[in-house]
């Protein structure tokens, strides 16, 4: 029976990073960074229903993937891995929505954002005097609040109709 839950959430956890790459079409410019909201809901979606390992396996595939078709940048890594952590192990220790959403702008915003200037100043060229530490913040903010914002709309709403124990239960067996 175990693996039959495990087959389900890598099946789940497919269809999250297919998500979050067609999503990334949806993604908008701002100062260095090209910021794509439908990542951080599916980084939310991943700590509801499968947990930071498989969020943080879904974050690393789907910037992989965003970065081999030319539809992301190497600040796709930082953000969304370190937000798939940060929200996943919040709602695992939790169970709480709000703090996760809170987690998930925490761990993209601030701590992807200052990890990504030396990513971009040692990967991509960019000058270590031109670009402040904390230069990322600011966009990867803007991107996981709006993707924080989608991902709790969506998940309030499966709670409310009773649909997200269904969808866990069917996980588990």
């Amino acid at each position: 029976m175990k693996q039959k839950g495990t087959v389900k959430k890598l099946a789940l956890a497919g269809v999250l990073c297919a998500v979050a790459v067609a999503g990334s079409l949806l993604s908008f410019p701002v100062l260095g960074s090209k910021c794509a909201p439908v990542q951080h809901m599916v980084n939310v979606i991943c700590a509801v229903f499968l947990g930071p390992w498989y969020g943080v396996a879904v974050a690393f595939v789907a910037s992989l993937l965003r970065n081999l078709m030319a539809m992301g940048s190497l600040m796709a890594f930082p953000g969304s891995m370190i937000g798939a952590l940060v929200c996943g192990v919040v709602f695992w220790k939790t169970k709480n929505l709000p703090a996760t959403l809170a987690g998930e702008v925490l761990g993209t915003g601030v701590l992807g954002g200052l990890c990504a200037y030396p990513i971009a100043t040692m990967f991509m060229g960019v000058d270590a005097a031109a670009v402040a530490f904390y230069a990322y913040i600011i966009p990867f903010l803007i991107s996981t609040v709006a993707g924080s914002i989608l991902a709790g709309l969506l998940v309030f709403a499966l709670q409310k109709s009773g649909a997200i124990n269904t969808m866990r239960a069917t996980l588990e067996s």
